[in-house]
């Protein structure tokens, strides 16, 4: 077992929180958190480009991120959409650069479309790069109705692929998340939400990982928006913010 994988077999839920480029990945990991993961939407909005367009437009993006955190001081795990390819073999491709770059986890989504497809790709990453934790994530309930049945059946699926776990954002009913953590035969990974249960709380329904997703970049612009109009209408900003110094010394010399 690697020691990403090692993570996602403690007591405790591991909460992955998500970056977007280099001072977000250091500032986090200067936090003690040892694994980081990094955002789509966050990659794709720095970049200017549409997240999960299934162009595979951030791609290149994606890839010069990880060549840029994938040597920090944490485990890398790389939010790579839907593999950026409906081939299995481009899929993998990536996968190996990802690694090559130091990632040691990538997170792969099926957005809703075919499963033997989604499973094609899980079972050829495993295959090119068998030591990458490969996170298979459903969007029964973050695009569907939340359907039980075809949850269940497309994680099963995935997991006989050789997921390494599986990932379910937009489920938050407590009974619903600890029914399916019972039915896995593999991690459960939950997407945090402030309406939804406290990390400890999915830590005791059976979830092992629980991600931030955009969360954290999405506070980061919202911040920056009220400080803006704060300061341009004569108020003095709240919040906290690291000084100048601080932030220059996130950057290696």
């Amino acid at each position: 077992m690697t020691a990403f994988a090692d993570l996602h077999h403690r007591d405790a839920s591991l909460l992955l929180p998500n970056a977007w480029d280099h001072a977000s990945a250091a500032a986090l990991s200067a936090q003690g958190f040892e694994a980081i993961g990094t955002t789509s939407l966050g990659v794709a909005a720095a970049a200017g480009l549409p997240d999960g367009d299934g162009a595979g437009a951030t791609r290149d993006a994606t890839l010069d991120l990880a060549l840029r955190l994938g040597q920090g001081p944490y485990l890398l795990s790389v939010d790579a959409e839907g593999g950026y390819s409906d081939d299995p073999d481009e899929v993998a491709e990536v996968a190996r650069e990802l690694a090559a770059a130091g990632a040691v986890g990538i997170n792969l989504e099926d957005g809703l479309g075919s499963v033997r497809l989604h499973a094609a790709k899980i079972a050829a990453v495993k295959v090119a790069v068998p030591s990458l934790f490969v996170n298979a994530r459903t969007d029964t309930y973050w695009l569907g109705d939340g359907d039980e049945q075809e949850t269940y059946r497309r994680l099963d699926v995935y997991q006989q692929a050789g997921a390494d776990g599986v990932f379910v954002p937009g489920l938050t009913d407590p009974a619903r998340i600890a029914a399916l953590a019972t039915t896995l035969d593999v991690p459960l990974n939950i997407l945090y939400s402030p309406s939804g249960p406290t990390v400890p709380q999915l830590g005791d329904l059976g979830v092992r990982r629980v991600s931030l997703g955009s969360l954290l970049y999405r506070r980061a612009l919202g911040a920056a928006l009220e400080t803006a109009a704060d300061i341009r209408a004569g108020r003095t900003p709240g919040g906290s913010a690291p000084a100048y110094a601080q932030v220059e010394a996130l950057s290696p010399r």
